[in-house]
């Protein structure tokens, strides 16, 4: 059974407009990255609380906390990080989420011409930060998502595998996004063959291979990129798979911040993948 979840800031950074776009969706939960363009790690207390407030009042809930958290550079100082780590476990009890979406560092210096294949001096420190958090999580009741974004450490199939097996923890798990492995050059179905034992989470993006490297500014309407949605859905319907999809269509841009979808084309996005999921045999 899939429940589906979006990035709400892709309609638009005005939370109560998000909110009204989802209802019309059918949709009933959020994962928070931003309102009124501010960083979800960045709002203030009464922010937080506004939104809860208005949350609460529509029936929605958070499917996790949308963070940054690893969206920095491997030689980065980490204690700084850790204490921003701790903030984002602090806002999901907030909202009542046990969940919080992360990612696996940037090169050293955050280098735009690192050899991503070059990774093997800062494997270890990928590891053993990824290891501390996980078991923090684990002291706190907490599962971490960790996607598979474009150029940090867990960007390519077998770096993914290699941080769930080394980590080892229940408090880490896998968001699976077909479309950030299509846009990084590497193949969604070996993506999913090589993480779905860890996968408990997806998120939705389609997008044409090799991304802004080959000109494909924008995502895709899921099933017309080249992700390959409908394999692992269809694999996921089979394995009993029982969690969030959330959708994040990049339909009008995309970068490291988040994405522009709008609030007309949100809902053909939403009804695309509703198609995919009933042709796999998948129920919300």
């Amino acid at each position: 059974m899939f429940i589906l979840s979006a990035f709400a800031d892709e309609i638009s950074p005005d939370p109560r407009e998000q909110i009204a776009v989802l209802k019309a969706c059918n949709i009933k939960h959020i994962e928070f990255r931003s309102i009124y363009k501010t960083n979800v790690l960045a709002l203030s207390e009464e922010q937080l609380k506004e939104f809860k407030k208005l949350l609460d009042g529509e029936g929605f809930k958070l499917s996790a906390i949308g963070s940054p958290i690893g969206k920095i550079a491997i030689d980065a100082p980490f204690e700084p990080h850790l204490d921003k780590y701790k903030r984002a476990i602090e806002v999901a009890g907030m909202f009542g989420t046990p969940n919080i979406r992360i990612f696996s560092y940037y090169p050293p210096g955050n280098d735009p011409n690192f050899d991503l294949k070059n990774w093997s001096a800062s494997r270890d420190e990928v590891i053993r930060r990824m290891r501390v958090k996980a078991e923090i999580a684990v002291a706190n009741k907490i599962v971490l998502f960790h996607e598979n974004e474009h150029r940090i450490f867990g960007d390519s199939p077998d770096r993914v595998r290699d941080i769930l097996v080394s980590v080892n923890s229940p408090a880490l798990r896998a968001a699976y996004d077909a479309g950030n492995y299509a846009f990084g050059d590497y193949d969604p179905v070996e993506g999913w063959e090589k993480t779905k034992e860890f996968t408990s989470h997806f998120h939705i993006k389609d997008w044409k291979k090799g991304g802004h490297a080959a000109g494909h500014e924008h995502g895709m309407i899921a099933g017309t990129g080249d992700g390959n949605i409908a394999y692992s859905i269809k694999d996921a319907v089979k394995r009993g798979y029982k969690g969030f999809a959330t959708m994040e269509p990049h339909l009008r841009g995309g970068g490291p911040t988040g994405g522009v979808t709008g609030p007309d084309l949100f809902p053909y996005a939403v009804e695309a993948f509703r198609k995919i999921l009933r042709d796999c045999g998948g129920t919300e």
